[in-house]
């Protein structure tokens, strides 16, 4: 039996093909049968389909849920009382939004899984971090939005940490500049979401003429690029246009979504997305769900080895993509390495920035 320990004894991006393969088959097994035993919803839906555990020869045999099911049903394979915290996806107003119970062993390896892969790009020393975002954010400590808990999860990256934003969300430039005179020559860590650092940082800066030094930094974005793209935004021209006003060149995207939390896929030195040794990516067919080729676009399956206190180690996303190798990026992690399109035409449109409502 192989327990998430065993994963977290390894390097993040150090495992080949074939011994990934055969670790993740063996404890997404386990998981499946924890589930089946703990989860009376997801047994009955594995026994509607006819799955047997001892039929699956690997990791991709085994059923994935669709993630919108955790906006419909009440997933869980722990006692109520022993859930410690709920995550709930973002979701427009309306929405219907995913609850994501989190007992507390699974709510800390999710933290430790997101430690070690940012630390493989940030380097494992704590730097003063700017958090391009609201305080107002972080209300219920008890139930966390998908923006919520990103910014309390990147926060232990921070020996010290102030939020960019007030209140209102509008930019607090002297907050910012004593901050950065009070960390000169260090390293600084930014973090944000995609779409509110364009908005309320970016553009603030701009329509102030305001230019600061961020050189010295490393900005971790992520959440969802839909109302760049509405905006004509690339990923190159964000990433420039950025540089060219705060002198910011070290800057990684992210993909991850709530109902995975600590699984992200972190943007690489060469502009791919990365698969840790604790989770994978499969794209699938529109047409029948089969495994895409490496460089066709399908639809984004993932699987984690951390979801123990909900059967959310399979799950089918509403997002498109194109996997574009595996140990091969030049960037030397070894894992598949893939890019994200968009969204499926029709999907709910979420992303952890997308859904702030003051963005326009």
């Amino acid at each position: 039996m192989i327990s998430y320990d065993d994963f977290y004894a390894i390097a993040p991006f150090s495992l080949g093909k074939s011994e990934k393969k055969h670790m993740l088959t063996q404890r997404l097994l386990d998981l499946t049968n924890l589930h089946i035993e703990a989860c009376p919803q997801y047994a009955d839906m594995m026994r509607g389909i006819g799955f047997s555990p001892s039929d699956c020869k690997s990791y991709f045999d085994i059923p994935f849920l669709p993630v919108s099911l955790f906006k419909d049903l009440e997933l869980l394979s722990v006692e109520k009382n022993d859930v410690v915290k709920t995550m709930t996806s973002s979701g427009t107003t309306g929405q219907a939004v995913s609850k994501i119970y989190l007992n507390k062993a699974t709510a800390a390896n999710q933290q430790k899984t997101l430690a070690k892969i940012v630390s493989d790009f940030t380097g494992a020393s704590r730097m003063p971090m700017i958090i391009i975002d609201s305080p107002s954010v972080l209300k219920d400590r008890s139930m966390f939005s998908a923006r919520g808990a990103g910014i309390l999860g990147f926060s232990i990256f921070g020996t010290d940490r102030i939020y960019a934003l007030d209140e209102n969300m509008e930019l607090d430039i002297p907050a910012i500049e004593n901050f950065l005179s009070k960390h000169k020559g260090k390293n600084i860590l930014l973090f944000g979401f995609t779409s509110i650092v364009w908005q309320h940082f970016y553009l603030e800066l701009k329509r102030k003429e305001h230019k600061l030094d961020l050189s010295d930094g490393i900005l971790i974005h992520g959440g969802g690029w839909k109302k760049l793209i509405n905006q004509a935004v690339s990923k190159a021209e964000y990433k420039n246009l950025l540089r060219d006003l705060c002198g910011l060149s070290n800057i990684h995207d992210y993909y991850g979504m709530v109902e995975q939390t600590g699984c992200i896929y972190v943007e690489c030195e060469h502009g791919h997305l990365h698969a840790s040794v604790f989770s994978d990516i499969i794209m699938r067919r529109h047409i029948d769900f089969s495994p895409c080729d490496f460089g066709q676009s399908g639809i984004v399956q993932v699987v984690s080895v951390i979801a123990e206190s909900y059967p959310g180690h399979s799950l089918l996303t509403e997002d498109e993509g194109v996997i574009l190798g595996e140990d091969t990026c030049p960037c030397g992690r070894l894992g598949k390495f893939f890019h994200i399109s968009g969204r499926l035409k029709q999907a709910e449109i979420r992303g952890c920035s997308d859904t702030y409502e003051g963005i326009r």
